[in-house]
């Protein structure tokens, strides 16, 4: 926590060279700083714009035939305990699981959401993992509201990719704009994963991760958002933001991620812009797992590793490479050895507590059963 004195004096020396004090001040003179983007350098006059167009771009659009949505959740989470349940789709051909814990944190600032809806005759289903960092308010806004925005979007069908990235950043726009009277200054990542029939659409902002199993084989369809990326780090340069070191890699010498949603202070340099990835479900796709990174940061692969001194080296060059591939690799095989995705999604969420996570975790497992005739009256709840 810094002192008003001193925030006053860092905003002085920055100026316009985007280098911010901690997002988590609680002040009680801030309030004036946190919204003057001239004073900070900032200009959210492209937000407004941006608002305006989406909000009469998703107004004007023809509706979609669109059934209800379903809410796969309870009403009511506990608080931070141990929370899992499962679904199966009606015609048995899908199944999830989802396990959420607080773990050793404090307080519980992850959220997660499960919908499923059809629009014009194509079953979708939605699924989400959302950590928040500085507070949980951005997490549960992303749980409350992002789904519902993007089933609003009137090219959701037609463009999934357009839809996802502008429902993305339309929640962001909506998110701060709901906070602009309050103090804080909170962010969260989001993973998500929407299958529309069968087309999957994977988007990913900041480090929470989904991975599918094809074949055995743990394919990563996200890349972590952290500010030493190299595309990352030269976007934020180039918008007058600095990376800097300051027990890892942060923005500002901040946030340790460069997208997110929220995060007010850092906004011009924190987007929350998704990558998407998207691909067809065949017959090799088993199973889809999402979680937050207080899984994926002591997943380790399990393979043993024997180094002499003089391989140390070259080793360190490629270990983030091979350690990323197993991190992936070991949470499908971890979650192939349960039949139900709720055991799965459990399973994880155990082993990451009993691996030493410090950090809340939640994770949710998606599977596909392919060529499945059963009457869905018999397959078991």
């Amino acid at each position: 926590m810094v002192c008003n004195s001193y925030l006053r004096s860092l905003i002085i020396r920055a100026g316009n060279s985007g280098i911010f004090t901690k997002t988590r001040v609680r002040l009680n003179n801030i309030q004036r700083s946190l919204h003057a983007g001239p004073a900070l350098g900032l200009n959210y006059t492209w937000r407004c714009e941006f608002r305006r167009c989406v909000k009469m771009m998703v107004d004007s659009g023809a509706a979609a035939k669109r059934g209800p949505v379903t809410d796969l959740l309870p009403d009511k989470d506990d608080d931070g305990g141990f929370v899992s349940g499962g679904w199966k789709s009606e015609d048995g051909k899908l199944s999830c699981g989802y396990s959420s814990f607080r773990g050793k944190r404090a307080t519980m600032e992850d959220f997660y959401d499960l919908k499923t809806s059809h629009i014009d005759g194509k079953s979708v289903c939605m699924f989400g993992v959302f950590d928040g960092h500085g507070g949980s308010r951005a997490a549960e806004y992303l749980k409350e509201h992002l789904f519902e925005n993007l089933l609003k979007h009137p090219q959701f069908l037609t463009d999934p990719n357009l839809a996802i990235s502008e429902s993305y950043q339309q929640t962001d726009v909506e998110f701060l704009d709901s906070e602009r009277d309050s103090y804080r200054d909170d962010g969260s990542t989001a993973s998500t994963a929407v299958l529309v029939g069968n087309h999957l659409y994977v988007a990913n902002v900041g480090d929470s991760r989904t991975v599918i199993s094809k074949a055995g084989k743990a394919i990563a369809l996200s890349d972590d958002h952290k500010p030493n990326r190299t595309d990352e780090r030269k976007r934020i340069e180039n918008a007058g933001g600095v990376v800097m070191w300051a027990g890892t890699w942060r923005v500002g010498g901040v946030l340790a991620m460069s997208r997110a949603f929220g995060n007010r202070m850092l906004k011009q340099f924190v987007v929350s812009e998704p990558e998407i990835q998207d691909q067809e479900i065949d017959e090799e796709i088993e199973l889809l797992v999402l979680a937050s990174d207080g899984l994926w940061d002591v997943v380790p692969n399990d393979v043993s590793l024997s180094l002499s001194k003089n391989v140390v080296l070259v080793f360190f060059a490629y270990a983030h490479i091979y350690l990323y591939v197993h991190y992936f690799q070991d949470a499908v095989a971890l979650a192939r050895t349960e039949e139900e995705p709720e055991s799965a999604a459990r399973k994880l969420t155990e082993t990451a507590f009993t691996r030493g996570s410090a950090d809340n975790i939640t994770c949710i497992v998606v599977r596909f059963h392919h060529n499945n005739n059963a009457d869905p009256a018999k397959i078991p709840a």
